[in-house]
């Protein structure tokens, strides 16, 4: 076989690799045909597309079985969601509050034929939001994870190279951008939770409009949990809107009575207080776990130390704060029975 048909039936394969090593691979071809004796290192890099070439194939083929669950009101919206994915580069997903578009739309994204050609990569604002979602979508693959879904975080990762699937904070995918600038390493990106509009976010915002002259193939989705998209639609050539109702709960709003306010010694402080509101709602036995917001670490310390002396029969009390190691933050799920998870407002 001569250099340039070598030369072309290599440029034949490339369109099937993956997509980390069609760019790099192209580039050695153009390398490799000007060399005085090229037709070795060509067979040499024939090799390398065949094997990224049955990776493609494999992923095709191993692509896991995706169900939803119904009580979600994303799932109404599911079909219209993959068809807009399938037709548009960009698509904005409006979910309120407990619509389920975090665990879901990555799933969606995989139905709608991503995540072959590279990973359907999702970002999250926070470490503890990243380790839990990833764990939620594993389960519901019924996997553990780090199998076809995977999370990284600022010095934890666990994301197999066969994963369909990478949760991760917005802070490690733009380093990922320092190695890799045009993010070859996914075929879609979701930006989860666009409304926070951080510095990190409006960053991967400006890089992603910049990326669609050099990647064609890349489809992205931004989420946000307000119905103000349409700046974010504007921003990328009037991108298609889904609009997704959430679920709401009835809440009650009760107040502690003015005698546990006050004291004949003095007013009390707010870690008193919650620990009065504690030992109210356990008298009227009111059901289900409880969840209390405290401004420190110090304070939540403090707060489940006085609770854990309380000794509440069958209840287990958790703190929860972001430099909390994830372990430790994954207790909150984990543990059985009651629970007080006593939190930052990392729990929002």
């Amino acid at each position: 076989m001569s250099v340039s048909e070598k030369v072309k039936k290599i440029e034949a394969l490339l369109p099937r690799a993956m997509m980390r090593d069609r760019e790099r691979y192209s580039k050695s071809l153009r390398k490799i045909r000007h060399d005085k004796e090229p037709l070795p290192r060509l067979s040499a890099l024939e090799k390398k597309i065949d094997a990224s070439i049955r990776e493609r194939e494999r992923r095709l083929e191993r692509r896991p079985e995706v169900s939803y669950p119904e009580i979600l009101p994303i799932t109404e919206k599911k079909d219209e969601i993959i068809h807009a994915i399938k037709e548009n580069p960009v698509v904005v997903i409006s979910g309120e509050t407990g619509s389920g578009k975090s665990t879901q739309i990555p799933k969606m994204c995989l139905e709608a034929g991503r995540g072959i050609d590279g990973m359907i990569g999702c970002t999250q604002p926070r470490r503890i939001a990243a380790t839990t979602i990833g764990r939620r979508i594993a389960e519901e693959l019924g996997e553990e994870i780090g199998q076809s879904v995977g999370y990284k975080i600022r010095f934890r990762e666990k994301t197999g190279r066969d994963a369909y699937i990478k949760i991760m904070t917005d802070g490690i995918l733009l380093a990922e951008t320092q190695q890799d600038p045009r993010l070859y390493e996914y075929d879609t990106l979701i930006v989860d939770e666009a409304h926070e509009r951080s510095l990190n976010i409006d960053f991967l915002l400006g890089i992603l409009k910049s990326l669609f002259s050099l990647r064609p193939d890349l489809k992205v989705v931004i989420t946000s949990a307000t119905l103000d998209t349409k700046k974010f639609s504007e921003a990328f050539d009037d991108a298609p809107v889904v609009a997704v109702e959430g679920r709401m709960y009835r809440v009650e709003v009760e107040y502690l009575p003015l005698d546990h306010v006050l004291e004949e010694s003095g007013e009390m402080t707010y870690v008193d207080l919650t620990v009065k509101a504690v030992d109210t709602l356990w008298k009227k036995k009111t059901p289900g776990d409880i969840l209390i917001f405290m401004p420190t670490e110090q304070d939540i310390m403090e707060t489940c130390e006085r609770l854990e002396g309380r000794r509440l029969p069958g209840v287990t009390v958790l703190p929860l704060f972001a430099r909390l190691p994830a372990a430790q933050q994954g207790r909150i799920y984990s543990v059985t029975g009651r629970k007080i998870v006593v939190a930052t407002n990392v729990a929002e």
